[in-house]
């Protein structure tokens, strides 16, 4: 089953390269390039480039689970003898992932519209929320279940997962600001959380995340940093369906097992929280800069970590490497949860503060370099 499963992710690239390819050609026959945002949206200089990759990244993680599904149901003969036994399982999660897949082509409309006519800020926060609450409502995700007897039922539990589905849906699209960064940000996150679902056998989750990697690796082919730039972006409609659907596979991977050797408080609770450290660290400070400034969240900048490392004197492409590089770092810690709890795990969840604490200093101990070395304000008129 393993091998059935990376064999998803070099399909999903072979899906999503040559649509991306597609995609450039038409977009720049139709005009399809970016929009001037709502009223107050700030954006960095517009470029003509497409922002439809969002529809090969959907298709090449949707098309394939629909395939998945189906031939598990209507020939489970083209599965190897040691999948069969999963098959039953994939059967039994069917009507729930086919809600998935609609929370998913919810969110990508949702996205291809606001990509060509941008909607407020309110009816997209609306819109997000009904699959947000539908995770928990009726696919049964929900995070912190043993809450439930505490609070007098699930109600505490619900409004949880729905503010965890919005934060890192939110948190992906918000990362879509520079070329590369969200699409490599969420294969290296999904990396990280294949390895825990392939350990646990957790394979339709495995599945999920395989194709994630594979449709981020073929857009990153035309999005990737790179001296010429970009040729495609991803747009809403790609950064809100990655994001929903991280979401979901976080939420339904941790568990907490007493039994199990391979199960621990600090993974169920955290390992989530660490893996995706980056995007949620990036949606907490720009949201509370936003608030603080008397600006709506949801209405765009370019405040995210990104821009200000690149306004400390980094370059583009750097800021988005070491925002990759922390991911992966963070990302093995999350890993190192797994097999970890108490002291040890205080120390995985200390150093990933550690690093995001060094994230933060590198942002503000080079702006007094960066001031010492600015021309002065008639210098830079001139």
């Amino acid at each position: 089953m393993t091998w059935l499963v990376l064999g998803l992710i070099v399909l999903a690239a072979v899906l999503s390269a040559p649509m991306c390819a597609a995609l450039i050609a038409i977009g720049h026959r139709m005009g399809t390039f970016d929009s001037p945002g709502v009223a107050g949206q700030v954006k960095d200089r517009a470029r003509r480039i497409p922002n439809t990759g969002g529809v090969a990244i959907f298709w090449s993680i949707v098309l394939p689970l629909l395939v998945f599904i189906g031939a598990a149901h209507w020939m489970p003969g083209l599965f190897p003898e040691s999948a069969r036994a999963q098959l039953s399982y994939i059967e039994l999660k069917t009507p729930m992932a086919l809600m998935l897949i609609g929370c998913l082509a919810l969110l990508h409309v949702m996205g291809l519209i606001d990509d060509r006519r941008p909607l407020g800020p309110l009816i997209k926060l609306v819109l997000m929320a009904l699959p947000a609450l539908a995770a928990p409502l009726l696919m049964q995700t929900r995070l912190l279940t043993a809450l439930d007897p505490l609070v007098g039922g699930p109600w505490l539990s619900v409004v949880l997962t729905a503010c965890w589905f919005l934060a890192i849906t939110n948190a992906m699209n918000f990362l879509d600001n520079m070329d590369g960064l969200s699409a490599g940000i969420a294969a290296i996150a999904s990396a990280c959380l294949l390895a825990v679902t392939a350990e646990k056998q957790q394979w339709l989750l495995a599945s999920c995340l395989a194709l994630i990697i594979g449709a981020c690796a073929g857009f990153l082919f035309f999005n990737a940093p790179r001296p010429g730039g970009a040729r495609l972006f991803m747009g809403d409609g790609g950064s809100l369906v990655i994001g929903y659907l991280m979401a979901f596979v976080a939420v339904r991977v941790t568990y907490y097992d007493p039994a199990s050797a391979q199960s621990s408080r600090a993974h169920a609770v955290f390992m989530p929280v660490v893996i995706l450290a980056v995007p949620l660290y990036d949606l907490i400070v720009i949201t509370t800069v936003r608030l603080w400034q008397g600006k709506s969240p949801m209405v765009g900048d370019t405040n995210h970590a990104s821009h200000r490392l690149v306004k400390r004197g980094l370059t583009r492409a750097g800021a988005v490497y070491m925002l990759w590089g922390f991911t992966l770092a963070t990302g093995l810690c999350g890993l190192a949860l797994a097999k970890t709890d108490g002291f040890v795990a205080a120390l995985i969840g200390a150093s990933v503060v550690a690093m995001l604490a060094v994230l933060a200093g590198l942002e503000y101990v080079s702006r007094g370099s960066m001031r010492a070395t600015m021309p002065a304000p008639s210098e830079r008129a001139a």
